[in-house]
């Protein structure tokens, strides 16, 4: 059950970065007008799964997350599929936008499965363990894998490829994954669906489109103050809805609303600079996408361990503090790339990404913990998709640290170092926020009762202050 899981969320993770690789060759074959209308390919998968993920999370403690969760994963394959056959632009973007619809059912079934399936403790912590290390192991495999696939035999073969491990998993979830107690038996809030899909869209949309579009160009301003109040209205509407799609107690929480801080903090930070090192060795190094992918290597690796520690450190010094320690270590990897040279350097690009991977995957395994934990049955999908919401929110950091880095290159330029330059300084923002995040995580976090999350019951835990 534990690899059925997991398995769906390495594939989606997968389906992010192995595309991304292949873009270049998919405008080629498909005629795509230009780079603008090539961005589609990956931003209709993105849209749609982070617009519908709080929609599903709730309609899986509703309808079952068992019936939801193999309705997801034969979706994405059936998509996935019909991406790899796609003959023209429109067909292959929507068959992306299919694949971000089930990405949406996927995410918080099965980690509302996961929770369900382990009692909270050091086996649950354990199992996010595995999770955690998965989705990033597969950003590393895609990368690889993508530029492997694409230069060997065509891009259409990642999208075949995902569909073949949709098959695996399909088949899992179907012998294997068992239905979860406590579904709800309150209706599905339709207001509080809309507005928050409709929020959370335009939000995404805003980010991603704002880089192009100019930051203060009208349309990106109109797009994220309608994110504002579309997201707004849904806190007011959800206030006086019997049955909420997301429950105002849930986000009053202090475990949910500061682990899913902490989580926002350690996503947009690892994802803006992960972006940002792989301009590094694409503009400034000169690697080909295959080298590039390699040298994400350290990160993978990293990640794997962490993953693997995970549980471990939890069990004995609870949440809070491997928080912090996640934070600190990702602060110091990423401030340290500030070193990165013009030539060479390889040692020290393994080394920084590998302690950047390794305080990630801990903080988002600590922070998961801290969001599931000391819920009822019938929150966990919801909570399922709280859970994951900074996983593609976080593109607000990707970003912040791109503005930061054309800003400063355009401030150097026409110094020949003026790329590198912003860089630098982008990977040193996202060093310093890092930090921040872990100062403040270990502050507010302490004062809840977060501090208890995750402890080993073999001996006594510390006395925690109450909230």
């Amino acid at each position: 059950m534990l690899l059925t899981l997991c398995g769906a969320t390495f594939m989606t993770g997968l389906d992010y970065s192995i595309i991304t690789v292949a873009l270049p060759e998919i405008g080629r074959d498909l005629g795509f007008a230009g780079a603008s209308a090539l961005q589609w390919v990956a931003t209709a998968c993105l849209l749609p799964t982070a617009a519908l993920m709080p929609l599903f999370g709730r309609a899986s403690d509703l309808v079952g997350r068992r019936r939801l969760f193999i309705a997801g994963v034969a979706t994405f394959t059936v998509f996935s599929l019909l991406a790899g056959l796609a003959p023209s632009p429109g067909l292959l973007v929507a068959a992306r936008a299919g694949q971000g619809v089930a990405a949406a059912m996927i995410g918080p079934t099965a980690l509302a499965l996961m929770t369900s399936a382990f009692p909270e403790g050091p086996r649950r912590t354990r199992a996010l363990g595995v999770n955690g290390a998965l989705l990033s192991l597969g950003f590393v495999i895609g990368t690889i894998g993508g530029g492997m696939i694409t230069s060997g035999l065509n891009w259409r073969w990642t999208m075949l490829l995902l569909s073949g491990i949709g098959s695996l998993v399909l088949l899992g979830a179907i012998t294997v994954v068992r239905e979860s107690a406590g579904r709800s038996r309150a209706g599905l809030d339709v207001p509080g669906a809309i507005l928050a899909s409709g929020g959370l869209f335009a939000l995404v949309y805003g980010i991603s489109t704002g880089d192009r579009a100019g930051w203060g160009s009208a349309p990106t301003l109109a797009t994220l103050a309608a994110a504002v109040l579309l997201l707004g209205a849904f806190l007011v509407v959800e206030g006086r809805q019997a049955a909420p799609l997301v429950p105002p107690r849930l986000l009053r929480r202090g475990t949910v609303k500061w682990g899913m801080t902490m989580a926002l903090v350690t996503f947009g930070m690892c994802g803006g600079a992960t972006l940002l090192l792989s301009i590094h060795m694409q503009d400034v190094l000169g690697y080909s996408p295959l080298r590039t992918g390699f040298g994400f290597l350290g990160e993978g690796v990293a990640a794997l361990l962490a993953g693997s520690l995970a549980a471990r450190l939890i069990g004995a010094r609870g949440t809070v503090t491997v928080i912090v320690v996640g934070l600190t270590v990702q602060a110091t990897g990423t401030a340290a790339m500030v070193f990165l040279p013009a030539e060479g350097g390889l040692a020290l690009l393994l080394a920084t990404s590998a302690a950047m991977g390794f305080g990630h995957v801990l903080t988002v395994v600590a922070a998961i913990t801290t969001i599931t934990s000391g819920l009822d049955q019938a929150d966990q999908g919801v909570a399922g998709s709280l859970a994951q919401m900074p996983t593609f929110v976080g593109a607000v950091g990707v970003a912040g640290l791109t503005a930061v880095a054309a800003a400063r290159t355009e401030a150097l330029a026409p110094a020949a170092s003026a790329t590198l330059g912003g860089l630098h300084t982008a990977f040193l923002t996202a060093g310093a926020v890092a930090a921040l995040g872990a100062v403040a995580g270990g502050v507010l976090l302490r004062r809840t009762n977060a501090g208890r999350v995750g402890r080993s019951t073999d001996r006594p835990a510390e006395r925690v202050p109450a909230a």
